[in-house]
């Protein structure tokens, strides 16, 4: 009977250890951020859900959609959000502003002129005055916002040419949808644009491009993912399976034979009509986009050394201690391995 009584007592009080496995192999949530669709990829991971094959086991996706970037920073901060996409602009203010010293890139997801990819052009109307940098001086431009990325390049190029904000021109911001307006009406004598905005026929029919971001600020690292260490340390299985299934995705979107379906699947997404996507998406047209989520580092370090020597940030940011990209290198293998 007391033998009895032992085993039992030992079995219960093994149950918990016999539980721990099971609770700890629950799913984790990881809640990723985005802008717009379908030039981020978070937008786009589950138009063919069969190929985020460790959806629902290792990890749940939780797309969450931001207005802009400065927004996501105060998430992480919180802990409402797990990881970030972050301009390299947001990314450095970030780090340096928020006192996020934790935070780490992660991956790529898209990167402005880069080889003979797409770079994003700043217009000026074809019958105005402007036909150089340095004929904006006493001229008004338009910006998205101090301290963007687009906004970045802007500042450098007229730097370069001698030109000061206050001193030398005016900046408006207004958003992307109403610039091409606003360059029409001669509102503003110069406008930033990015994809799709600057496909828009009818502002091409009266605007030129006077520069572009490639001009500006050389090879732009535009966009990353950005996570912070102790949940990378804590979920490090999770977010290796979330990785190999975002290349898997992202191989699938760039594959020639999948075109049909993609432009399809993307126009839904973007509320759009396939044939408008057609001429550029995932093609030289569009941002360059690593097949396999690997970030242009050098390019990175190169545009936020631009934002401070513009005096956006306190000092200088050593990136190379913010980046851990063995996550994403292993789960390039992985996925090699599994074709």
């Amino acid at each position: 009977m007391k033998i009895a009584k032992w085993i039992a007592l030992a079995a219960l009080a093994a149950l918990p250890l016999v539980a721990a496995p099971a609770q700890a192999q629950a799913p984790v949530k990881i809640r990723v951020a985005w802008v717009v669709p379908i030039a981020n990829l978070p937008s786009l991971l589950m138009v063919k859900p069969e190929l985020m094959r460790n959806n629902g086991k290792s990890y749940v996706f939780e797309p969450v959609r931001f207005q802009g970037t400065p927004p996501m920073i105060t998430a992480l901060a919180t802990g409402e959000l797990d990881i970030a996409d972050f301009a390299y602009s947001s990314l450095a203010l970030a780090i340096q502003n928020a006192g996020m010293s934790d935070l780490k890139v992660i991956a790529d997801e898209s990167r402005d002129g880069y080889a003979d990819y797409y770079t994003a052009p700043y217009f000026v109307l074809k019958d105005g005055p402007i036909q150089t940098v340095k004929d904006l001086k006493g001229k008004s431009v338009a910006s998205v916002g101090a301290g963007s990325a687009v906004d970045i390049a802007l500042r450098a190029m007229l730097r370069k040419n001698g030109l000061e904000d206050k001193r030398d021109y005016n900046v408006v911001e207004a958003g992307f949808p109403n610039m091409a307006a606003m360059l029409t009406s001669k509102k503003v004598d110069l406008i930033s644009s990015v994809l799709p905005f600057s496909l828009d026929p009818e502002l091409q029919k009266v605007a030129r491009p006077l520069f572009t971001i490639r001009d500006a600020i050389g090879p732009a690292q535009l966009v990353v993912w950005a996570a912070r260490e102790p949940f990378l340390t804590k979920n490090r299985a999770a977010v290796l399976d979330f990785l190999e299934d975002s290349i898997r995705v992202q191989q699938w979107l760039v594959d020639p034979k999948n075109r049909a379906e993609v432009l399809q699947l993307a126009g839904k997404v973007a509320n759009q009509p396939p044939e408008r996507l057609s001429s550029w998406l995932f093609t030289k047209a569009d941002n360059y986009r690593d097949p396999n989520l690997v970030p242009d580092i050098k390019a990175l370090q190169s545009n936020i050394d631009v934002q401070s020597e513009l005096g956006f940030l306190k000092g200088k940011i050593d990136i190379s201690k913010y980046v851990d990209l063995s996550l994403v290198q292993e789960a390039a293998k992985r996925y090699a391995q599994s074709k």
